[in-house]
C-alpha cells in the first residue's frame, strides 16, 4: 500500500453553456499515478473508496478516501466495467470468459451469469445495478487478445438485464451498433445508456417491474463510461470529460492529458472528488457538487 502524492495538471476547462459552477474554486486536475496500462470501471464504495481495473495487467486497484493506492485484487477474469451492490459486493464485467461476477469484500468471487440461451456473450462491458440488485449491462463486441474462442456467438450488440437471484439474462434492446457506457438514477426511474459506436446517447424509463419503455435519444454523443452528480447532470467520457445537463445540453468539457477517458464516478467521504479512468493513468479533481446518490 503507498501513499500517493496528486501531481497537478494543468488543464483549460471549455464551458459550452453555464457551467453551474460545478468545479471547485481553484481545483486542477490531480494526476494520482500514471503506472497503469489502461484504466476503467471506477466504482465507489458507500465509504467513498474507489475500485478501478487495469485490464491489460488483469488487476483490480483501491483507492481510499485518504489517498492510499493499493492492489485489491490480482486474477480479477479481466474485470472491466464494475458497480457496487447494497450489500457491498463489487460486481464486475469479467470478460475472460464474458461473465458477471460478484466479488465480496474478502475476495470471494461468485459468477452470476455465464452466457445468454447457451451461447457465450461478447463480452459484458460496464454494469449498473439497482438497489434491489438487479443488473443492467451492455455487451458489445471488443476482440481480446486473451480470448482463446474465434468470432461472437450471439446475433448483434445488445442492452441485456440479470434479475436479482437468476442465472439467465433477460434481452432489452438490440437496436445498437456498440453499447457501452450505462449509468442509472438513484431513484430507480431513468436509465442512460450510450451507443458508442453510433455517437449517441440514449435514456430510458424504468418501469416498476424493472423492464425499460420510452427510449429517448439524450444527446448526440457516445461515451466509454459515465456517471450522474446530484443535480442530475450527465457526465460521459471519451476525448475528456463532457457534462450535460438534464435537458441534455453540454455546459462543460473537461480534458484530460491522455486524451481518453474510459470512465469516471464521485468519490470521497462527501463524494464531491471526480474520479478519472484514463488510459495509463488514474486523475481527481475537486468538485463543488456531489455525485448523485
Amino acid at each position: 500500500m503507498t501513499t500517493t502524492t496528486p501531481q497537478p495538471v494543468s488543464v483549460a476547462y471549455m464551458s459550452e453553456k453555464d457551467s453551474a459552477n460545478l468545479i471547485a474554486p481553484g481545483a486542477a486536475l490531480q494526476r494520482v499515478s500514471d503506472q497503469f496500462s489502461f484504466t476503467e470501471g471506477p466504482a465507489v464504495d458507500k465509504e467513498g473508496n474507489v475500485y478501478f481495473t487495469d485490464q491489460p495487467n488483469n488487476k483490480i486497484w483501491r483507492y481510499g478516501t485518504d489517498g492510499t493506492l493499493s492492489l485489491f485484487m490480482d486474477n480479477a477474469g479481466r474485470s472491466n466495467g464494475m458497480y457496487f451492490d447494497a450489500a457491498g459486493n463489487l460486481i464486475s464485467c469479467a470478460d475472460e470468459k464474458n461473465e458477471l461476477w460478484s466479488i465480496s469484500p474478502d475476495k470471494k468471487v461468485t459468477v452470476l451469469m455465464m452466457g445468454y440461451q447457451g451461447k457465450r456473450l461478447n463480452g459484458p462491458n460496464d454494469v449498473w445495478v439497482d438497489a434491489s440488485g438487479n443488473s443492467y449491462f451492455t455487451d458489445p463486441l471488443y476482440k481480446r487478445d486473451y480470448w482463446t474462442h474465434s468470432g461472437p456467438e450471439i446475433d448483434g450488440q445488445n442492452l441485456f438485464f440479470l434479475p436479482k437471484g437468476k442465472k439467465e439474462p433477460v434481452l432489452l434492446d438490440g437496436n445498437y451498433k456498440r453499447p457501452n457506457g450505462i449509468i442509472g438514477t438513484p431513484d430507480g426511474k431513468t436509465l442512460y445508456v450510450a451507443d458508442i459506436g453510433d455517437s449517441k446517447t440514449y435514456k430510458y424509463q424504468i418501469n416498476g417491474d424493472a423492464s425499460l419503455s420510452n427510449r429517448q435519444l439524450f444527446t448526440n454523443q457516445g461515451s466509454d463510461g459515465m456517471t450522474l452528480d446530484e443535480k442530475g447532470n450527465v457526465y460521459l467520457t471519451g476525448k475528456g470529460v463532457m457534462i450535460y445537463n438534464p435537458a441534455g445540453e453540454l455546459i462543460l468539457t473537461i480534458p484530460v492529458p491522455e486524451g481518453w477517458v474510459g470512465n469516471i464516478c464521485f468519490a470521497g467521504k462527501d463524494r464531491k472528488t471526480l474520479f478519472i479512468t484514463a488510459s495509463k493513468s488514474v486523475y481527481t479533481l475537486q468538485m463543488q457538487v456531489a455525485g448523485a446518490k
